[in-house]
């Protein structure tokens, strides 16, 4: 079993898996703490990972021992019939008892990329844990957990997708936007990126011109299905019409901006679904376009769209319709959670990792990469 931290933005996340099977996942979100300021603001959310880390780890064993009918079910009855894995009383909320550590391969952690005041935290505590119940360290770069996401199970070993390399896989969130070649167990080719902004981003940033708050996307969502999806007003596609595979969405949130500010604040009030619609539709037609160049670049037909933006069913719906159009398959995050950041998605990376013997040599001098590529 592995057990995996994830702290790389305003989650702090932790997961205990076997392979990709995810027997706990406890995910902390900060998103009310950043509400107010319209965005992630870094030292704000170092501070709250420190404050919730322990509790989160702790959560994720607990969680173990109340799954009764995990197919693990003789671990959990020897966890719970012995020393229990954490001390019971709230004064020592943080405290790890070995007992819970036996079965513990290894400590998985995000090392990048991300906020460095943040990967900070979940780095100090995966070294932490490690001198303390002498464990090796795996280091996973974030991305790549978006990258298996479709391929984590429950407990129970459910959905049981086989891979079937390689697979066209389309990252969209908050912090990236990227298409990657998945050519085979940790081997990536990063075919196409953002220059400058992500689509998530964008989309966060298009909803607070609106007056949305933060995040905006899954509101922004909301809006355009109420007008159906429509693009009234043809925004801006950036880049689409390049030979590259790149995507740049800055140019597009400056054209909105400008656009709003032609409008009085009553008649934004009033087409808001509208101008919510058409930038949305803006966006997700930019990925789309990229996306159809890759097929036709790489002669790749199974697909993959991962990350934060993943969980927006109008995107899901015009990536099934590209996949059909080309006679291939698409696959989503396999549970809702896992289109988020969060551990458990660390952890199967890190098995597989483990398989290979990919541990951290040096942990002593085993940093942080904010600004980590695969």
């Amino acid at each position: 079993m592995i057990l995996s931290i994830d702290t790389s933005c305003d989650e702090t996340a932790a997961a205990v898996v076997l392979g990709r099977r995810v027997l706990s996942n406890v995910v902390y979100s900060q998103v009310l703490l950043h509400q107010k300021w319209g965005g992630v603001v870094p030292s704000i959310a170092k501070r709250a990972h420190e404050e919730r880390i322990d509790f989160v780890i702790n959560a994720t064993i607990k969680k173990i021992l109340s799954q009764k009918n995990l197919f693990t079910s003789k671990l959990a009855s020897r966890l719970s019939s012995g020393s229990v894995a954490i001390r019971s009383s709230s004064s020592d909320e943080g405290s790890l008892h070995r007992n819970f550590f036996d079965y513990i391969e290894a400590i998985a952690v995000t090392v990048g990329p991300g906020l460095a005041p943040a990967l900070e935290v979940g780095i100090k505590k995966a070294k932490e844990l490690a001198e303390k119940f002498n464990k090796k360290i795996i280091s996973v770069n974030h991305l790549e957990g978006h990258i298996y996401s479709p391929f984590v199970q429950n407990s129970k070993g459910n959905p049981k997708i086989d891979f079937h390399f390689p697979y066209l896989v389309l990252t969209v969130s908050g912090g990236h936007t990227s298409l990657v070649i998945f050519e085979d167990h940790l081997k990536y080719k990063v075919i196409g990126e953002t220059i400058d902004d992500a689509a998530g981003e964008a989309l966060d940033k298009a909803a607070k011109l609106l007056g949305l708050g933060y995040p905006g996307g899954p509101v922004i969502e909301r809006l355009a299905k109420e007008v159906d999806n429509r693009d009234f007003y043809h925004f801006p596609r950036p880049m689409v019409s390049s030979d590259n595979l790149n995507f740049s969405f800055s140019g597009l949130k400056t054209s909105f901006y400008y656009f709003l500010k032609k409008m009085d604040e009553k008649e934004k009030l009033k087409k808001i679904k509208e101008l919510a619609s058409s930038f949305q539709q803006a966006v997700f037609e930019t990925l789309i376009i990229k996306t159809e160049k890759a097929i036709k670049k790489t002669g790749i037909k199974n697909l993959a769209l991962v990350g934060g933006v993943s969980a927006n069913f109008y995107l899901r719906k015009l990536f099934r319709n590209l996949a059909k159009k080309y006679n291939g398959q698409v696959l989503f995050p396999s549970f809702k959670y896992l289109c988020g950041d969060n551990a458990a998605m660390i952890g199967v990376v890190a098995s597989f990792k483990a398989q290979k013997n990919l541990f951290v040599s040096d942990i002593k001098n085993f940093d942080r990469i904010p600004r980590m590529s695969l």
